[in-house]
């Protein structure tokens, strides 16, 4: 087991930690549980950074990568869409947190497919997809906070953010699908 491995690991590990700590009531879980959220985040772009420098990839380590990931992000999201229960916030969040998952869930099964035609390449990370993840990965940590730093409303520039992921998403997932349309309508006059 390489180091990358075990920080992508223990991201996964991180997970229930996140979800216990976003519960508890007292007065610092959000400030616990975001911080949580952020050493993940750093886990990830750590475990990348020493993968490549030491050269320690691994086939283990490139799909297991992305899932922790996916499964932080996607458990952050339920979490804030929870903690807004009411018709109108609820249906705000709802809405950006249902388009990043299902497009997460849409990217990761077009690559699979993708991989398994030898196409893999026309569905590599692009730099929107990088731009995105920036967005939501700077988005949720506000979110999850949620209190007020002075006088920014640190929720309401997480919740724009998330918006702007959201975006992006879209954009990001139209040009991965453009990729792929080609190979995906092959045969499609047959079916």
């Amino acid at each position: 087991m390489q180091l990358p491995n075990i920080l992508t690991l223990s991201r996964i590990v991180m997970i229930p930690i996140f979800v216990a700590l976003f519960y508890l009531p007292f007065r610092w879980a959000n400030e616990a549980s975001m911080a949580v959220f952020v050493l993940a985040a750093f886990t990830d772009w750590l475990d990348g950074y020493l993968a490549r420098r030491m050269k320690l990839t691994s086939r283990f380590g490139a799909f297991l990568d992305p899932v922790a990931d996916k499964l932080m992000v996607a458990a952050a999201l339920v979490l804030i869409v929870d903690w807004n229960p009411t018709p109108f916030a609820g249906w705000l969040l709802a809405m950006p947190a249902t388009v990043i998952i299902g497009r997460e869930i849409t990217i990761a099964a077009l690559r699979e497919w993708m991989a398994e035609l030898g196409e893999r390449a026309r569905v590599k990370v692009s730099w929107l997809g990088k731009v995105k993840t920036t967005a939501q990965m700077t988005a949720l940590p506000m979110l999850i906070y949620r209190d007020p730093v002075g006088p920014l409303d640190v929720g309401l520039i997480g919740f724009v953010l998330l918006y702007v992921a959201a975006v992006l998403t879209i954009w990001s997932m139209i040009q991965y699908l453009r990729a792929a349309w080609p190979l995906l309508m092959e045969g499609a006059a047959g079916d």
